[in-house]
């Protein structure tokens, strides 16, 4: 496993983090969350992803009971902050009494005493955007989290928040959530150059494209069963046009000639920018895991991302106006 810091900040985060959305409490139960998250550790793994919003806690429970007998300070661990917890108004957003209400929830159901980043899931709109940066540093000086980051917000909301930081003296903001991957190129176009400059990684989510990038979604034929697609969460639609299904049908040698696997392929690609901190996986069974984490430290040659490019003509979303999982 190869490591990388965490944005501008020193700690340093596995090139593979390994996320839990759709999975644990959802697509997978305990067990095999358990044994997924061993098959992590066993590979070098010390970065975990979540959300309170994922399976409404679930997921952070599991993920809090599977590394309840790890040593705190092997593993870095992020959640997130945003989504609506219940019918009650106050329990959404990111005003600075949910913000406060949900870091202790996260923190019990994780089972530890601090997160080592606390992220907003979206941007609010709803609210000063300083009273969530104020509610941010409390929670830092506090101790109950060590850093702050962000997911899918544009490039003017995390200018907007850095400005804010830097006149207040809170802690700004060292990494952005974006979905990127091969066939998702969004944030190439402003918020990766804003990041650079200013000392914020990228988290990745979606490096596989929703696992469309594996390879095993075929032109014309029903997803396999135990895929995200069967399970009702959904693939974009995009991604489903028998046209980039073909083209990345047509991956398939040149990963073999890397002598890589498809996933390995795409986590590669997207651990060769400079400005990804680390690549999120999801992972139902620990062999996806150990696949996976064989991504790490590989270097793509400059001809081989050219012919990437060359097959996925056409299928790349890059307009900076789609955004959102």
């Amino acid at each position: 496993m190869e490591y990388r810091h965490l944005g501008a900040s020193g700690v340093m985060v596995s090139e593979i983090a390994l996320g839990n959305w759709v999975t644990h409490g959802g697509q997978v139960g305990a067990e095999a969350a358990q044994k997924s998250v061993r098959a992590a550790l066993d590979a070098g793994i010390n970065f975990f992803d979540t959300a309170d919003i994922y399976e409404y806690g679930a997921a952070e429970e599991i993920l809090g009971r599977a590394l309840e007998a790890v040593p705190r300070h092997t593993y870095v661990v992020a959640t997130k902050v945003f989504n609506a917890m219940s019918d009650d108004v106050n329990d959404r957003g990111l005003s600075r009494k949910h913000i406060m209400h949900s870091i202790d929830d996260s923190l019990r159901r994780l089972q530890t005493d601090y997160v080592d980043l606390y992220q907003a899931h979206r941007f609010d709109p709803n609210v000063p955007l300083y009273e969530t940066l104020r509610a941010w540093d409390d929670l830092v000086r506090a101790g109950k989290v060590l850093y702050v980051g962000v997911s899918e917000w544009d490039a003017a909301q995390i200018k907007r928040a850095l400005q804010i930081a830097d006149e207040m003296g809170f802690d700004r903001i060292v990494t952005n959530q974006p979905q990127y991957s091969m066939l998702w190129r969004v944030p190439e176009e402003e918020v990766m150059p804003l990041c650079r400059k200013e000392g914020i990684g990228q988290i990745v989510w979606s490096p596989l494209a929703m696992g469309v990038l594996t390879g095993k979604y075929e032109p014309g034929r029903p997803p396999p069963s135990d895929s995200r697609a069967a399970y009702g969460h959904g693939v974009r639609r995009k991604y489903l046009e028998t046209r980039t299904l073909e083209a990345v049908q047509n991956l398939k040698p040149l990963a073999a000639d890397a002598g890589l696997s498809m996933a390995q392929l795409a986590l590669a690609w997207v651990l060769q920018n400079d400005n990804v901190s680390a690549a999120i996986i999801g992972a139902s069974r620990p062999e996806q895991v150990e696949d996976n984490a064989g991504a790490a430290g590989v270097k793509l040659e400059d001809d081989l991302m050219e012919r990437i490019d060359e097959v996925l003509a056409g299928c790349v979303v890059s307009d900076p106006s789609l955004t959102g999982r």
